[in-house]
């Protein structure tokens, strides 16, 4: 089994650290005082040490310079921080090292408690087989994909905090690839921004969105299609106008209809964007700030931009409920909208905590694989029913 080492500063810590280990059954790990002796235990021929146990505050070599000589000399030991630091400063040095690639296990508080350490051993002693590259496909392929109308919708519900009730659906594309199945757009999105292609991509979608919110309408259910759109698209001369004519051909009506924009794509060139995002909202398009939170102006646009919608990033949704930064952050993010009189939507429901968490924040609507993956537009009518049934557990609880 690799071996286990400790680097804190404080003798008294690592005698009660390597006592604490001993008692869960892990034997004479290698205690070091400073960096330079972790770094020389680690250098050690046949020395195999699989988990660090870090202090960050040190004097010399700090915890946070030890994560970057771990990364530059590609020592591949996973880590776990063991500090008395405060919150936010312990996710800033985690962020770090999980960004120089190194396995971050999380944080333990001092005292260290014998049920937290052994947690954190049980999840470094599972497999982790590091997953295949997902494939990548060229510009022609997507290309040909789009004039094979490939190209299909998926929706994401998202319901009603307040009442439970279905709201609306996010439109997200899939390719539905001949051979390969159902592809996902990380798998070729990124190449079609680069190739000129994502015009035609979004175009595609907001005709799909508008024919789909029609039908859903004509069946009785009264719920608005969400569209992701870029900068370039917002830009163009003729995007209000095909927008205006894809709903007029399709019967729906403007206001429900929701184009999303990308907060960090619309900071590049807010100027451009004004006029494009001005002409929609006369028109009784909702226009939404996605990813709200994770640019570097998101008070900026607020004012400049007549955004009538906040998206709040699903980064800081999970786990908003255990963590007080990420709560204040959402917090802050849904008390600031709710005073503009916009519309908010969390994104990033992945678990029950974060729902009960996020129904008591404010939150008008929320979406998120807890509470419906992106599926078929012939599958909503299964989990509306499905939903109905765990909507009663959810709001009786």
């Amino acid at each position: 089994m690799p071996e286990i080492l400790l680097l804190d500063d404080d003798p008294l810590q690592l005698k009660l650290l390597s006592r604490t280990l001993h008692g869960l059954g892990y034997t004479d790990p290698i205690a070091c005082d400073s960096a330079e002796a972790a770094l020389q235990a680690l250098s050690a021929p046949h020395q195999a040490i699989g988990l660090i146990l870090l202090d960050l505050n040190m004097p010399g070599v700090d915890g946070v310079a030890f994560l970057k000589l771990l990364s530059e000399r590609r020592f591949d030991a996973a880590v776990v921080l063991v500090s008395g630091e405060d919150e936010r400063l312990i996710e800033s040095a985690a962020r770090f090292g999980a960004s120089q690639n190194i396995r971050m296990l999380g944080a333990i508080s001092k005292p260290v408690l014998p049920a937290e350490l052994k947690t954190v051993l049980e999840h470094w002693q599972k497999p982790t087989a590091a997953p295949a590259p997902p494939k990548q496909y060229p510009a022609d392929q997507i290309a040909r994909a789009i004039l094979e109308n490939e190209l299909v919708p998926h929706f994401q519900p998202i319901v009603n905090l307040v009442t439970g009730a279905l709201a609306g659906a996010e439109t997200l594309v899939r390719w539905q690839h001949p051979s390969d199945g159902l592809v996902m757009p990380g798998q070729f999105i990124a190449v079609a921004e680069e190739r000129g292609l994502i015009r035609d991509i979004t175009r595609l979608m907001i005709r799909a969105a508008v024919t789909q919110g029609r039908v859903w309408r004509d069946q009785g259910l009264h719920v608005f299609v969400a569209v992701n759109v870029s900068m370039g698209d917002l830009t163009r001369a003729d995007f209000a106008d095909f927008v205006l004519d894809a709903l007029e051909r399709s019967g729906l009506p403007p206001d429900d209809l929701v184009l999303e924009a990308s907060e960090q794509r619309v900071a590049q060139d807010p100027d451009t964007a004004l006029a494009a995002i001005s002409r929609l909202r006369m028109r009784r398009i909702t226009m939404a700030i996605d990813n709200f939170g994770i640019g570097s102006s998101s008070l900026a646009q607020l004012r400049d931009i007549p955004f009538n919608a906040v998206k709040v990033d699903g980064s800081f949704v999970h786990g908003a409920g255990g963590s007080a930064v990420l709560g204040a952050i959402v917090n802050s993010s849904i008390d600031l909208a709710r005073q503009l009189g916009m519309r908010t939507v969390a994104e990033g429901v992945e678990d029950s905590t974060d729902w009960v968490w996020l129904r008591s924040s404010g939150c008008e609507m929320a979406q998120g694989w807890f509470i419906g993956a992106p599926m078929a537009a012939s599958e909503l009518a299964a989990w509306l029913t499905a939903w109905e049934k765990r909507r009663r557990r959810l709001f009786d609880a």
